[in-house]
């Protein structure tokens, strides 16, 4: 699952890890983005020490055996992590989808969180990037799904996505247990404050505030992305 900053992501993946059948990994190239970036993200020190910042490795592990003789993985992807560079091929050996979210939204929320000075730290060029290498490989547009599509509806999307991915939907995605998870990256006890006091999709609710002005053009940039990817989605 390819998603950028401040989507529900995590939530999907609690949604995921709530099936019997499912393994989760939650973004396990963030420890590689750091250490080739240099980014003073919160917790950079322990997310380098408690992940692998061997790309390679890490891409061989993630499309080798599912772990616990699980027959579903659920990998959460940041897209922002692709760098210039590294290879990707390894990704036609899975099957990828896409989570989307209007840039605005996430600007709102990110840049309470963090400040922004790249479109690429938004992950939206990586996601189209991606997306537009796998269909080129393909001619099949692979999965796209809007976040705010998931809100308005959990479980019609749900079936939706389980529907196209050619696994049965459960009962059990819906919802799931309070609090954190094993599984969690260690930088969770910073970003991961409301997903773990949820028990199930919050529902949507539109973001009335204005997006700063310093980030018109940051903005503007990523809505070419978005709605090239949003005309794809599945609704």
């Amino acid at each position: 699952m390819w998603s950028g900053p401040r989507n529900i992501s995590t939530a999907l993946m609690r949604s995921f890890e709530n099936r019997e059948d499912t393994f989760v990994s939650d973004e396990p190239f963030y420890a590689h983005y750091l250490q080739q970036t240099g980014i003073d993200h919160p917790m950079r020190k322990e997310v380098i020490e408690a992940g692998n910042s061997d790309w390679d490795e890490v891409s061989q592990y993630l499309t080798g055996i599912i772990p616990q003789d699980k027959s579903v993985w659920y990998q959460k992807h940041m897209a922002q992590h692709n760098l210039p560079g590294v290879d990707l091929d390894w990704t036609g050996r899975l099957t990828n989808c896409f989570l989307i979210r209007n840039p605005r939204e996430v600007i709102l929320s990110y840049s309470k969180k963090y400040e922004i000075t790249s479109v690429y730290q938004l992950g939206f060029p990586q996601q189209f990037d991606l997306f537009t290498k796998l269909r080129g490989k393909t001619e099949i547009a692979p999965i796209v799904l809007d976040s705010k599509d998931v809100l308005m509806n959990p479980n019609n999307m749900l079936q939706k996505l389980c529907e196209k991915l050619e696994i049965p939907f459960s009962d059990k995605m819906p919802s799931w247990p309070l609090g954190k998870r094993d599984s969690d990256g260690v930088w969770g006890q910073y970003w991961y404050g409301n997903v773990e006091k949820s028990i199930r999709f919050q529902a949507y609710q539109k973001k009335e505030e204005e997006i700063p002005k310093e980030y018109t053009e940051i903005y503007e940039e990523c809505m070419k992305y978005y709605q090239q990817l949003f005309e794809q989605r599945i609704h």
